[in-house]
C-alpha cells in the first residue's frame, strides 16, 4: 500500500464540498478559524472509526450535531483513498446522519475501480441496516456471519482475511494526532518513567525515556542521529544518560558541557522538552500511517524552525505528515508543494489550496515564502 491520495469532506465545521489532494507532508498554514484544525479532527475522527470507536470520537467533538455545518449540511458525508501500487486505488466513503441524539451511519462503502469494468469493485457495500462484505470464500457480497455491532462502521470490523479492507482499515486505524505538548511541572514528559517497550513518546510524552532508551540500545544509528539533531539546536548539548532511578525506573538526564551535573527532564525549559520529543516522534522508525500534528512550533526558538522542517521532510518518508502551524517562520523553511494555505471564502467556509498551485514564481526570485505569505499574495491572513 502506497499513502492516502485524496480526502472529502462534506459538513464538518467549516469543511463543506472540500476534495483535496494529499501529499506525504502537508503544513498548514491560515487565520484562527480557517479550518486547519477542522481537518486534523475529520482525520482523527476518521482513524477511531477505523478503531471501532467511532461514537466516543463523535462525544469527544460534542456529537455529531455539533460538528455538523450549521445551517448547511444534515450529513457528514467523508471520503478517502488510498493508493494501491499496481492497482487502482482503493475508494472509502462514509455519510453519518443524526439520530435522536446520537447518530446513525446511512451508508458506508470501500470500492476499487477495475480496468474494462463500469461499475467499482466492492469491498464493503453497506446501506442503513443492508450491510455487505465481499466473501473471498464465495467471491459474493455477502451480509456478515457475526454480530455486527451498531453505531461502529463496517470498516471497523471487517474479518482480518479479508486483506485489501484490512490493509485500508489498519493504516487509517493507525493515524494519531499529537497535540501540542502538555510540559506543566507534573506532566508525564518531566517524570522518571518505567521500563516497557515504547517505540513511540507516547502523545504525553510519558514513554519519551524509555523509547529514546530502547532506541540507543537496539537503533543506535537512529539515536546518534536524535543527538545531532540535539547538537544542531543546542551548541552546548553533548549527550543524553539514562541513569536507574528505582527498580524498573528510568529517568533522563541531559549532559552539557556548560554544566557538568547536566538537567533532568524536570529542569528543562518548555521549548527543549518539546524540541525534545518531536525530535524523538518524528526519528521513530515507528511513525503510524499518518502522523497528525497541531502546533509543533509552539515554545520553539525561531532558530530551530529550519531544524523541524528537516525534520519533517524526513519523516514524511515514512509516515504521511499533516501539520497545522500559525508559524510564517516555518514556513520559510519549506516548499510551496509542501505548504497548503487555509482561507475563508465569501461564504464563510474553508478554503484549502496547494501552495504551488498559486503563481508565485515571480514573488519567490525576490522573496521568502514566509514573506510572501506575510504581504498576502498566499491568502491565509486574518
Amino acid at each position: 500500500m502506497s499513502g492516502f491520495q485524496h480526502l472529502s469532506v462534506d459538513g464538518f465545521r467549516r469543511l463543506c464540498g472540500v476534495d483535496l489532494g494529499l501529499r506525504d507532508l502537508t503544513v498548514m498554514i491560515g487565520a484562527n478559524g480557517s479550518g486547519k484544525t477542522s481537518l486534523l479532527d475529520v482525520f482523527s475522527l476518521l482513524a477511531a472509526s477505523a478503531q471501532g470507536k467511532l461514537g466516543e470520537s463523535l462525544r469527544d467533538l460534542s456529537g455529531l450535531t455539533g460538528v455538523l455545518t450549521t445551517g448547511r449540511a444534515e450529513r457528514l458525508s467523508l471520503g478517502l483513498s488510498l493508493g494501491v501500487p499496481g492497482h487502482q486505488p482503493l475508494e472509502y466513503d462514509l455519510s453519518i446522519v443524526p439520530s435522536g441524539i446520537g447518530y446513525s451511519i446511512e451508508s458506508e462503502t470501500l470500492t476499487q475501480r477495475r480496468p474494462h469494468h463500469s461499475d467499482p469493485f466492492k469491498h464493503i457495500d453497506s446501506a442503513g441496516q443492508t450491510i455487505r462484505y465481499f466473501d473471498i470464500k464465495t467471491s459474493r457480497l455477502s451480509p456478515p456471519q457475526w454480530e455486527q455491532l451498531s453505531g461502529q462502521t463496517s470498516l471497523a470490523q471487517v474479518p482480518k482475511m479479508f486483506p485489501e479492507p484490512e490493509q485500508f482499515r489498519q493504516r487509517l486505524a493507525s493515524s494519531t494526532y499529537y497535540h501540542t505538548l502538555d510540559v506543566g511541572p507534573r506532566s508525564p514528559v518531566r517524570l522518571p518513567q518505567p521500563i516497557r517497550p515504547a517505540k513511540l513518546p507516547g502523545k504525553d510524552g510519558e514513554d519519551l525515556v524509555t523509547c529514546l532508551y530502547e532506541m540507543r540500545e537496539a537503533e543506535p544509528d537512529r539515536f546518534a542521529a536524535v543527538e545531532d539533531a540535539l547538537r544542531a539546536a543546542f551548541p552546548g548539548f553533548e549527550r543524553l544518560g539514562f541513569p536507574p532511578v528505582a527498580a524498573g525506573t528510568l529517568a533522563m538526564v541531559w549532559r552539557d558541557r556548560n554544566f557538568p551535573s547536566g538537567f533532568y527532564t524536570h529542569q528543562l525549559s518548555e521549548g527543549t522538552l518539546r524540541f525534545l520529543w518531536l525530535v524523538t516522534l518524528l526519528r521513530s522508525s515507528e511513525l503510524p500511517g499518518v502522523t497528525l500534528l497541531d502546533e509543533p512550533e509552539v515554545s520553539l526558538h525561531p532558530e530551530l524552525l529550519a531544524i523541524l522542517a528537516e525534520l519533517l521532510r524526513e519523516a514524511a518518508q515514512r509516515s504521511q505528515i499533516i501539520v497545522a502551524t500559525h508559524s510564517d517562520r516555518l514556513i520559510r523553511f519549506l516548499n510551496p508543494n509542501e505548504v497548503m494555505v487555509a482561507d475563508l471564502a465569501e461564504d464563510g467556509l474553508a478554503k484549502l489550496t496547494w501552495a504551488d498551485s498559486l503563481d508565485l514564481d515571480r514573488w519567490l526570485t525576490e522573496y521568502t515564502l514566509d514573506q510572501v505569505w506575510s504581504m498576502g499574495r498566499l491568502g491565509g491572513r486574518a
